[in-house]
């Protein structure tokens, strides 16, 4: 047991020198950069994607601090009765007045997999129910696809599709297009397989029937 203490030790005392590194490197590439980030954040996108480790933001976009904000979870789901997620819609939409908004999933996500394989897992279950109604929706076209990990693969672009829909139809994205706010919704899937994203052709920048 203390052995273990100790490596755990070690290991957030790594992540504390990082730090302090990776502070350094940026002052020697750009003296300002921590002063301008003291100022309001006014970034131009919203990234809804999946809290999985092997998807950071910033870096597959290749922004830096200060130019993305960012709401991660499991699966990259918007679901209309979540706080959390509507806490972020709406501060970034009527706040900080962003212009687009990502809907980023990615290949080979853990959380589109657990959606479906039968297991029970507790509370994530009912995180999941969203990705279990697209699979159902679009059950014909998913049996179709006899490899597994392309039908899996299918079901995150279905599902980054659906939750596209979801933030198109909330109220403040409603509202801000009602008051003439620029604003673009689009769905991204990352491949972790190569770092690039495709995009589904799904974008919306208004409401049905507008311009």
């Amino acid at each position: 047991m203390a052995s273990s203490r100790l490596m755990e030790e070690l290991t957030l005392n790594d992540l504390k020198n990082n730090n302090r590194r990776w502070a350094e490197r940026k002052i020697a590439q750009d003296p300002g950069f921590f002063k301008r980030l003291e100022g309001q954040q006014a970034p131009q996108y919203l990234w809804i994607g999946c809290s999985d480790s092997r998807v950071p933001a910033n870096e597959i976009v290749d922004l830096d601090p200060g130019e993305l904000f960012v709401h991660r979870n499991v699966a990259n789901l918007a679901p209309p009765q979540d706080a959390n997620y509507l806490s972020v819609l709406q501060f970034a939409v009527d706040v900080i007045k962003v212009r687009h908004i990502l809907v980023v999933g990615h290949y080979g996500c853990g959380g589109i997999a657990a959606a479906v394989d039968g297991k029970r897992l507790g509370l994530v279950d009912h995180w999941l129910h969203p990705i279990r109604e697209v699979h159902q929706a679009h059950r014909h076209e998913l049996d179709a696809i006899p490899e597994m990990k392309a039908r899996l693969n299918r079901l995150c672009e279905l599902n980054v599709m659906r939750q596209v829909t979801n933030v198109a139809s909330d109220v403040f994205v409603q509202d801000a297009w009602a008051r003439g706010q620029p604003l673009s919704i689009h769905g991204w899937v990352y491949s972790i397989a190569d770092g690039l994203v495709s995009d589904l052709d799904v974008s919306v920048s208004g409401p049905p029937g507008d311009g």
